[in-house]
C-alpha cells in the first residue's frame, strides 16, 4: 500500500495521517456512514455478581452509553430520536446500530437476535457495531455473530483497556489477557471484525506501560481500535482511587504526544475508530481539557505534521 520505510513518502487516508474510521467507511461504501448509538437495556456480569460486583472502576451508571439513547425509549424510537439528531449533520449519510452501553451479549440468543434484527431492519442501517466483554461470548452467540457477519457489515467492539493484568485487577476489570486472547481467537474463526478498546491514563500506569498495551494490540488479529482518554467521572468507584492518590491526570500534551506515539506503532491497515473522546460536561471531575476535542484532534494532526510521522510509521520495527 505505501512504501512506510520512505520517510519523504507520507501515506494519507484521505487527509489524514492515519487510518480512520471515515476513510475506511468511505472506501468501503462509497458514502458518509455514522453509528447511532443505542442503550438495550443489558447490565454487566462485572455488575450484577455473576463476575464480580461493582463494575470496572471508571464505569458510569449508564455503562460507557452516555451519549447512547435512552433505554426509557424502544429501541426504534431510541434509533430515530439519535439518527435524526446527527443527520442534522450529515443529511445523506447510512448508518450503523451501536449496541453501545453495558454488555451487549450477556443475554440469551434468542433476545439479543430479537434486539438486534429490529435494527437491521431499520432504512438506511448498513451494518451493526456491538460492543461486549471478551467472558461474554459463548459459543451459541458466537455463532450468530458468524450468522450476522454473512449477511451484514459486523464489528465487535471488545474492552481490553490495558495488557497489564495488575491494572485490570486495581480497576476490577474481572478478566485478565489469556481471556481476551482466547476471544480474539474465537471471534475470528469467523472472520469477523474486532475492534479492540484500550485506555490510556489508567491509575498508576506509565508512558512505557501504556505503549506496551498499543503494541500487543498491533501483534494481534484485530482489525480495528479505539483509544480513549480516561476521565473521571462523578459517582464512579474510581473517585476513591483518584482521592487516594492512585490517578493522576494527563496533561494535554501530554496525551497528543502520546497518541502519536500509539499511531506510529499501529499497523497502516489497522482501522482506528477514536482517539479521543469526552464525557458529559455534568459527570466530569477530569481532564477538563478533554471537553476541547477537536482541539485535542487538531493537536494530534499537528503532532504527525511536527515529526513528519504517520500511523505504521515504525510498527515493523516492534
Amino acid at each position: 500500500m505505501f512504501n512506510l520505510l520512505e520517510p519523504s513518502s507520507v501515506p494519507l487516508w484521505g487527509d489524514k495521517r492515519f487510518h480512520t474510521w471515515n476513510y475506511e467507511m468511505r472506501e468501503q461504501m462509497n458514502t458518509k456512514v455514522f453509528k447511532v448509538m443505542l442503550d438495550a437495556g443489558f447490565t454487566c456480569p462485572n455488575r450484577d455478581g455473576s463476575i464480580a460486583k461493582g463494575g470496572c472502576t471508571f464505569c458510569s451508571a449508564r455503562g460507557s452509553g452516555d451519549f447512547a439513547g435512552s433505554r426509557r425509549d424502544d429501541l426504534i424510537t431510541q434509533f430515530n430520536k439519535v439518527r435524526d439528531r446527527q443527520h442534522l449533520k450529515w443529511p445523506n449519510a447510512k448508518y450503523i446500530g451501536y449496541f453501545q452501553a453495558y454488555t451487549n451479549t450477556y443475554a440469551p440468543v434468542e433476545e439479543l437476535r430479537e434486539y438486534f434484527e429490529v435494527i437491521l431492519q431499520q432504512p438506511g442501517v448498513i451494518g451493526l457495531s456491538i460492543a461486549t466483554r471478551p467472558d461474554c461470548l459463548p459459543d451459541d452467540v458466537v455463532e450468530y455473530l458468524a450468522e450476522l457477519n454473512k449477511r451484514t457489515y459486523l464489528w465487535v467492539e471488545m474492552g481490553l483497556q490495558t495488557i497489564h493484568d495488575s491494572t485490570s485487577e486495581l480497576i476490577n476489570r474481572a478478566h485478565d489477557t489469556a481471556c481476551y486472547l482466547e476471544a480474539v481467537k474465537k471471534l475470528r474463526k469467523h472472520d469477523i471484525r474486532i475492534c479492540t478498546h484500550i485506555i490510556h491514563g489508567l491509575p498508576q500506569e506509565t508512558h512505557e506501560m501504556m505503549l506496551e498495551t498499543v503494541s500487543a494490540v498491533a501483534k494481534m488479529d484485530v482489525q480495528g481500535i479505539k483509544i480513549h482518554l480516561l476521565h473521571l467521572m462523578r459517582k464512579t468507584p474510581m473517585v476513591k482511587q483518584y482521592e487516594a492518590g492512585l490517578l493522576r491526570f494527563m496533561e494535554q500534551d501530554e496525551y497528543i504526544k502520546l497518541i502519536v506515539d500509539s499511531l506510529e506503532i499501529l499497523p497502516p491497515e489497522m482501522v482506528v475508530h477514536r482517539l479521543t473522546g469526552d464525557a458529559p460536561r455534568d459527570l466530569l471531575i477530569g481532564p477538563m481539557w478533554s471537553l476541547k476535542k477537536w482541539e485535542v484532534l487538531n493537536g494530534i494532526d499537528s503532532e504527525l505534521i511536527a515529526r513528519n510521522s504517520w500511523q505504521g510509521k515504525y510498527w515493523r520495527q516492534r
